[in-house]
């Protein structure tokens, strides 16, 4: 059987997810199966949730007796270690675009390594059912951004599909009454991108691009069949160092629709998923055992932010979560280890925490999520950049960030980026929107998301690209806020909370069991202020006309994983159980505060 083996590239929410499902419902693959549901491949409850793909996947589909492997890919920047790898399964992509938005910065990081990479590009200009979709001013963006990314003569004269995922019909113009269904994106695929060019009769050479976990089978290796035939057996197996071991594959599998079958042999240039080699890794090469050739090895991207995570020692710490011990969070580490590459590990010096780093404060927050879920119990710390020294200098991560923001919002956003050492690269305005463009500190990011929301009144959007490390900008101004602290354990209630919000916004309501030394409140004023809100209202026998007058509460500021961690000040920790999300000091007394040189 013929093979095409395809990437999707979109920015988020571009409708990418949508389209996959639309293409394996109008397949030979699954006619008659009545696939139910939308977006199909996004499987985890969080990507659900949040509308992103976090974890590339394959599925696979048969079109006119060819079969194509089709790998979503993330959108997100903070998963670009997963893009990488993925465009070396892959020989074309389809780039899915936003028929109003145009293409978007998350879209050019992809593209680039698209390119990098030779791959045909096949442009699907999507959402085409919008009232506000401009496809000719799209396709013109488009094509600007292959030249600006350098792509070959060949790669920007691309073939153009329009299409509407939702309603899985696609057509070679934008006239949405001519189509009737995805036929014509099956068709430009088989025609445009080319089969593997393989050495189907050399020795065998496998490509490890991404590894799983499968609680019966073990580690899972997936990769691409490079050269030969690989058949389940003996294979000598080459480490990213280039040691040479023999190892057993127990089991080798295909993609066949949503799942993966089982075989006794994958020709070259299939995708291929294998078990029994339990040390396998990214970037590694699976080879012939007579004549075993390495492959180029796969760089990984180095992490940018890092944290500790440690157990939770808040006195009402262990009551709501499964998993609360060091050796718990250890084992769980470990195992996310084995499937996430961009992700380190270390013991924490002087403590029982562990220093996590990673590609991004969402790359993290979404791995401290999944551990929340799973029932762990366990305290972080606010995210940090990571230094390096580069030939004796200090250099620090940047990042691209774009903005869109209502123009009259947008000199509110250009002065607290200024503070945070932004620099403005680009600005214009179109129809009462402003598109900016900055280069700033990984550093002057953290914690901005939050303010920029508020700022904006939620109408704002941001995105953010790593570019790469530069040298050390120096200090950026102080960007601290003052907390409001509890002044004892308790449960708090009306009375006290209504004289503290008088000081303040809120984060609690009352009846909530609290403890000394935890956050509840952010204080108006850049210092802490430590606030009873336990207190209650002294009862007397004698009846007074204000008595009984029911108080009148402000609602408490919502604060979930994210915004609590993009929260908390250095001297602050988030707490995080299955059930709740709470901040705290790191000291919990007063005294301590003040002895570690606090000013609560």
């Amino acid at each position: 059987m013929e093979l095409r083996n395809i990437a999707i590239i979109a920015h988020v929410d571009h409708g990418k997810t949508t389209l996959v499902d639309s293409l394996l419902k109008q397949s030979e693959t699954f006619k008659g199966k009545g696939l139910e549901g939308d977006t199909i491949m996004d499987s985890n409850p969080l990507e659900r949730e949040r509308g992103i793909t976090i974890f590339s996947k394959n599925a696979a589909v048969v079109y006119g007796g060819v079969k194509i492997n089709i790998v979503d890919t993330p959108g997100h920047a903070d998963f670009g270690g997963e893009v990488e790898r993925i465009m070396n399964l892959v020989d074309g992509c389809l780039l899915l675009v936003d028929a109003k938005e145009g293409p978007m910065p998350q879209t050019r990081f992809v593209l680039k390594k698209a390119l990098d990479a030779g791959h045909r590009i096949i442009l699907v200009i999507n959402k085409i059912d919008k009232p506000e979709a401009r496809p000719d001013w799209v396709l013109d963006q488009t094509f600007d951004l292959f030249v600006s990314l350098g792509a070959t003569d060949e790669q920007t004269d691309f073939p153009v599909i329009y299409a509407s995922a939702k309603q899985a019909k696609a057509g070679f113009e934008p006239d949405l009454s001519a189509m009737t269904d995805i036929k014509p994106l099956f068709e430009t695929i088989i025609k445009e991108i080319s089969a593997p060019q393989v050495d189907a009769n050399g020795p065998l050479q496998v490509s490890v691009a991404n590894v799983s976990y499968d609680n019966y089978k073990g580690k899972i290796g997936i990769g691409r069949v490079r050269r030969g035939v690989f058949k389940s057996g003996s294979v000598a197996w080459i480490n990213r160092e280039g040691a040479v071991s023999p190892a057993k594959v127990t089991s080798l599998m295909i993609f066949d629709g949503m799942g993966r079958t089982e075989v006794t042999e994958a020709p070259a240039g299939e995708i291929v998923a294998f078990s029994g080699i339990e040390g396998v890794n990214i970037g590694e090469t699976i080879a012939d055992i007579n004549n075993p050739e390495a492959l180029p090895v796969l760089k990984i991207e180095e992490p940018t932010v890092k944290m500790t995570f440690g157990v939770n020692t808040s006195p009402i710490g262990g009551q709501e979560g499964q998993y609360t011990t060091s050796r718990n969070i250890k084992e769980r580490l470990e195992r996310e280890l084995q499937n996430d590459v961009a992700l380190r590990v270390d013991a924490s010096e002087g403590t029982d925490g562990f220093e996590v780093s990673g590609r991004g404060e969402l790359h993290l927050a979404i791995l401290i999520e999944k551990m929340r879920r799973e029932g762990y119990e366990l305290q972080v710390s606010r995210p940090q950049v990571i230094f390096k020294t580069v030939d004796g200098v200090k250099q620090e991560p940047f990042e691209e960030v774009s903005i869109e923001v209502p123009e009259n919002m947008s000199g509110t956003v250009i002065e607290k980026l200024g503070k945070r050492k932004g620099e403005m690269k680009d600005m214009r305005a179109e129809n009462g929107t402003a598109y900016m463009e900055f280069e700033i500190p990984t550093r002057g990011l953290i914690g901005y998301r939050n303010e920029f929301v508020m700022d904006t009144r939620g109408q704002g959007i941001l995105n953010a690209l790593f570019i790469g490390y530069r040298p050390y900008i120096g200090e950026i101004g102080n960007m601290s806020h003052g907390s409001l602290i509890a002044h004892e354990s308790g449960e708090s209630n009306s009375y006290g909370l209504k004289m503290a919000q008088e000081r303040g916004q809120m984060f609690i309501g009352p009846g909530m069991p609290i403890y000394e030394g935890q956050v509840i409140g952010q204080n108006a004023k850049p210092e802490d202020l430590v606030v009873n809100v336990c207190k209650e209202k002294k009862l007397s026998n004698m009846r007074s006309k204000g008595d009984g007058v029911a108080l009148a509460l402000d609602v408490p500021r919502h604060m979930g994983l994210e915004e609590a961690l993009e929260y908390i000040g250095d001297d602050e920790l988030v707490e995080v159980t299955p059930k709740s999300i709470r901040i705290r000091k790191t000291f919990l007394k007063d005294y301590e505060r003040k002895r570690a040189g606090g000013n609560g």
